[in-house]
């Protein structure tokens, strides 16, 4: 039984929806699994269910914030029979023409957080998600009238940010937001052979200068839009 994740191994589906917020992995549950989910782990506040979605086992598992909590999570998730890793969050949009609730799908994620790079060993480093499942969640998302950004993604170590000229330098190379957890995710699911994806609402625009936060009630409606095609992604 892994430390942080008080679990035995069948408890977990094989796939995972990972949240940062365990409030949120506990909605994610009521909401969207068939009624009937079970709490499969509390440790340290950790919230993780699991359920049926559309027939099909899922779990939700909540991660924390930042590379360290959730390469703790992903990694136990592994060991207890996860194959398949799907983050739901959201980020800071710094791309062009990006709105708050937009769907962002993260084909690369440029580790600024030197955890994946330390777990990886390598200098430096942008693991990238699966293919199929990126293609899959974008298709689905358009589909659904969603708006979908897709590209690379920046996961950065603080929230509050000193230095004010890291946005217009990851916006000159091409990235389209700024996270705190894909990173860890790629890399993580990369070295075990596994599958993952991070998806995520806009939840504030930032620029070089400001950032703008989203409301509650549309912040919940980009979550929840998001959310559908998540699920239908993890168990497709």
């Amino acid at each position: 039984m892994p430390i942080h994740l008080r679990a035995v191994p069948g408890a977990y589906a094989p796939n995972v929806l990972c949240p940062g917020d365990p409030r949120r992995a506990t909605y994610i549950a009521e909401t969207f699994l068939e009624s009937g989910a079970t709490l499969v782990n509390e440790e340290r506040g950790m919230l993780g269910y699991t359920g049926m979605f559309e027939g099909r086992p899922l779990s939700v598992q909540s991660t924390g914030m930042g590379c360290p909590s959730a390469g703790i999570v992903y990694e136990e998730l592994i060991q207890l029979g996860a194959r398949r890793l799907v983050r739901v969050g959201t980020c800071g949009a710094i791309g062009s023409g990006m709105a708050m609730a937009d769907t962002v799908i993260g084909l690369t994620a440029s580790a600024v957080d030197t955890t994946p790079l330390q777990y990886a060993d390598m200098p430096s480093y942008a693991p990238a998600a699966t293919f199929t499942l990126a293609e899959t969640a974008a298709r689905l998302s358009r589909e659904s009238g969603a708006t979908v950004h897709i590209g690379p993604i920046i996961t950065s170590p603080m929230f509050y940010d000193p230095d004010t000229t890291n946005v217009a330098r990851w916006k000159r190379a091409g990235h389209v937001a700024i996270e705190m957890e894909a990173a860890m995710l790629y890399v993580v699911a990369a070295v075990h052979g596994v599958e993952s994806l991070a998806m995520m609402t806009v939840s504030d625009l930032v620029s070089e200068s400001d950032s703008e936060r989203i409301s509650d009630d549309d912040l919940k409606r980009g979550v929840d839009a998001m959310m559908r095609i998540a699920c239908a992604v993890a168990t497709s």
